[in-house]
């Protein structure tokens, strides 16, 4: 389809499995912007691909600018990069994050978008999203210098977690994940192999039951797990019959849809996205990111990047110029 002002594309999720550009609606703003790359959130966007949104999220899971409702169809995604072509002078050419569905071309307000701070690159500001995840279920753990903190699943947001925590002083952190790649990348944040025995702190995120088995089994006394995986509809099961009571552990859900309890009475949602795209001016979060993706192959590569067992991290959408 030839673009203009006035057309776009996005993709949907249509069926389990199945992802199809459509032609899309601009919306409505002040601004016009001009999508650069857009990434896709494994462990939540598989869901989506799946059907496995249940019926009691539907309305929470709804994000900015979204078409269609769950299970299918529907036009989903939030980590969008697009630079701004019409609108106020002080916003041409500007270069923002915002929460919008893999789409080619859309309007919105202003107030909705956040300029990339100076000196991060458009492509690695799509981990923005992840990065507030990450910085929020560190405030929601309550970790401090010196502890032993145990990451069990290497993905994006678990690797994020883990690199921020190496930055506190003293502390001695590890990440748990079955593949060799994963923990290679942890190392270039300073991150261990070695499995940390009675962690002060745990962070889950590798999305399954087995993972978090494995979370509650290497926490100390009175440790808290903080669960940062959504499982959908899948069931998930693990046992409490052993040490869990013993050792008075705790079980945090953290989820970024609220700013962590620590914080809220300072923090606002703005200025947690500004902290997360400011701590994205690391040059070694480009690992975390997939080889770009075209947005015309999208559609047809994005399934396998997001099945069980993909080794993609974050995988990358760039878009027409």
């Amino acid at each position: 389809m030839t673009m203009t002002t006035d057309t776009a594309l996005a993709l949907w999720y249509v069926s389990p499995g199945l992802l199809d550009a459509r032609p899309a609606v601009l919306g409505t703003g002040n601004l016009r912007l001009r999508t650069l790359y857009s990434g896709v959130s494994r462990g939540t966007e598989r869901l989506v691909l799946t059907g496995q949104v249940p019926a009691s999220e539907s309305d929470r899971m709804r994000g900015p600018a979204q078409e269609g409702d769950f299970p299918f169809p529907v036009k989903y995604g939030y980590c969008c990069v697009a630079e701004v072509t019409e609108g106020p002078d002080d916003w041409l050419g500007q270069r923002v994050f915002t929460l919008h569905p893999h789409q080619t071309v859309f309007r919105a307000d202003a107030t909705a978008v956040t300029p990339l701070p100076p000196g991060l690159p458009p492509a690695r500001a799509v981990l923005a999203a992840n990065m507030e995840t990450a910085l929020n279920a560190l405030w929601d753990s309550g970790a401090g210098p010196a502890d032993r903190i145990a990451v069990v699943g290497g993905g994006s947001v678990g690797l994020l977690v883990a690199a921020l925590a190496t930055g506190l002083p003293g502390a001695l952190v590890s990440l748990i994940d079955p593949d060799p790649a994963r923990q290679a990348l942890a190392a270039r944040f300073g991150v261990s192999q070695a499995a940390i025995p009675d962690a002060d702190v745990v962070f889950h995120a590798s999305g399954s039951p087995a993972g978090l088995q494995t979370a509650l089994d290497c926490a100390g006394m009175e440790a808290a797990i903080i669960e940062l995986s959504w499982y959908g509809t899948k069931p998930v099961t693990v046992s409490l019959g052993g040490a869990f009571h013993a050792k008075r552990l705790r079980l945090i859900g953290s989820q970024v849809g609220q700013v962590a309890p620590s914080r809220r009475p300072r923090w606002s949602y703005g200025r947690r996205l500004a902290a997360a795209l400011d701590l994205l001016k690391d040059d070694r979060f480009d690992a975390l990111l997939s080889d770009p993706i075209p947005f015309a192959e999208a559609s047809n590569r994005l399934p396998a990047l997001l099945s069980e067992g993909a080794s993609a991290l974050m995988p990358l959408i760039v878009y027409p110029t």
